[in-house]
């Protein structure tokens, strides 16, 4: 809602003053996982009603230059970059370039990223966003940069500037392209209509069919998913799972086990069930790591990889297979009411506090932590610098961004391919102002 008025390229002399981390001794203790049954401890008592239910802050516009949305584009960290919904339905972006996602009709590795915040071309009446799909007040999808765009029966297509795609008018849109090796085939689709759920790309983890049906290798035109009935869609979000968000706060998942959050004999489980949290308010996925607030707490949990969690303030060892796979609390200092999350083998996690205070932890390289240090924090800390309460955080590899509730953007850490929007490739170790058009 809104109303006008190099992979490591932090350096020596970066911006950013000394600050140490946020005192965690009095925060409570990560809850443990039983084992077997997918039971999650609520470890300390919950937060207060009144302020676990409260949700992001408005945006009030400052300025002409004002942002009421941000979203990631790739979520990679040799390709990242930002989008923001502007208050007047276009929507800007600025960082990396490859894929064309900065859709400007131009792309190329190194040639054409930018630090300057540009309006995506022929976008206008924009009214969701998520990474380079957009839908406008008619319901159109439309989509640029890398993905599973429909202009191809047989592969996924670059598109520099922005193509209509060819389904029913859309509500929520939804889009994820895994670039990793194995995972090549991996990108999906999803839109809610009238209908119900329609996704389209690859079924290489069961996100589109059951098995039974096409080979998981083929790429699927659009087609409806079987989920359970209930409350209306408020949010897809889309990675190595697929995750319905209900306006009552269910959250179901289905697609990589693990990684779908849940209980399941299936590998992958193609079959769209509820997890276990009640009151679910944000969610975000990036790859095999997932992210969720409920009831004002954090939860996280992944595929294994390098550590993410923490338990009793210590990193946790090398893992088994399924140890994370089920959502663990993260002991944030306040309620939260959204939260983002890296992928599974950056091991780093933000969330945005009924405050409007903006909490991370986890690795620290480039500064991504907002801390003003480049010190890994195994406990959230607070970034230090921001000018305003925040209404959501997004956060990539190697850099970090939050979207104020004066509608301007501030991000931090590393600024490579100019992820930062500064209008200049310069890194930061504190939270510094967008150029935004």
């Amino acid at each position: 809602m809104a109303s006008c008025s190099s992979d490591s390229d932090v350096i020596a002399g970066a911006d950013g003053p000394d600050a140490a981390h946020t005192d965690a001794s009095a925060a409570p203790d990560v809850a443990e996982l039983h084992d077997g049954g997918g039971v999650i401890d609520a470890g300390p008592s919950r937060p207060d009603a009144a302020t676990s239910d409260a949700g992001p802050r408005p945006v009030v516009c400052a300025s002409a230059s004002c942002a009421t949305s941000l979203v990631t584009t790739l979520g990679l960290h040799d390709r990242e970059g930002y989008c923001a919904l502007l208050h007047d339905g276009t929507v800007a972006c600025w960082g990396q370039n490859q894929d064309g996602q900065l859709g400007r009709g131009e792309a190329g590795y190194g040639v054409a990223n930018s630090a300057i915040a540009t309006r995506v071309e022929g976008l206008s009446n924009v009214v969701a966003l998520d990474h380079t799909c957009a839908i406008d007040e008619d319901g159109a999808t439309w989509c640029w940069g890398k993905g599973p765009f429909l202009r191809s029966t047989s592969s996924f297509t670059n598109e520099h500037t922005p193509v209509k795609l060819p389904i029913p008018p859309a509500t929520r849109v939804a889009v994820h392209n895994s670039p990793l090796g194995f995972f090549l085939d991996t990108g999906v689709a999803c839109a809610a209509v009238d209908d119900g759920l329609l996704c389209w790309g690859r079924n290489g983890f069961g996100q589109i069919a059951p098995f039974d049906r096409p080979p998981g290798n083929e790429l699927l035109a659009p087609q409806p998913v079987a989920i359970p009935q209930g409350a209306k869609i408020r949010s897809i979000h889309l990675g190595m799972a697929s995750f319905l968000l209900r306006e009552d706060g269910t959250l179901l998942s289905w697609g990589m086990n693990p990684t779908i959050g849940r209980v399941s004999s299936l590998f992958p489980d193609p079959y769209p069930r509820a997890v276990a949290l009640t009151g679910v308010s944000s969610v975000d996925v990036l790859e095999g790591a997932a992210c969720a607030v409920a009831e004002g707490i954090a939860y996280c949990w992944r595929a294994p990889a390098e550590p993410m969690f923490i338990i009793d303030g210590d990193p946790v060892p090398e893992e088994s297979f399924i140890e994370h796979a089920l959502p663990e609390r993260i002991p944030t200092p306040e309620p939260v009411v959204q939260i983002s999350t890296t992928s599974r083998t950056n091991a780093r996690g933000c969330a945005t506090g009924v405050s409007g205070d903006v909490y991370c932890w986890g690795k620290n390289t480039n500064g991504v932590l907002g801390d003003g240090t480049t010190k890994d924090a195994p406990l959230p800390v607070k970034v230090v610098g921001l000018p305003g309460p925040a209404v959501e955080v997004r956060t990539l590899d190697t850099s970090t961004c939050a979207l104020l509730t004066t509608g301007k953007v501030h991000c931090w850490g590393g600024d490579r391919f100019g992820q930062l929007g500064g209008g200049h490739k310069n890194p930061t170790l504190v939270p510094r102002e967008v150029v935004l058009p």
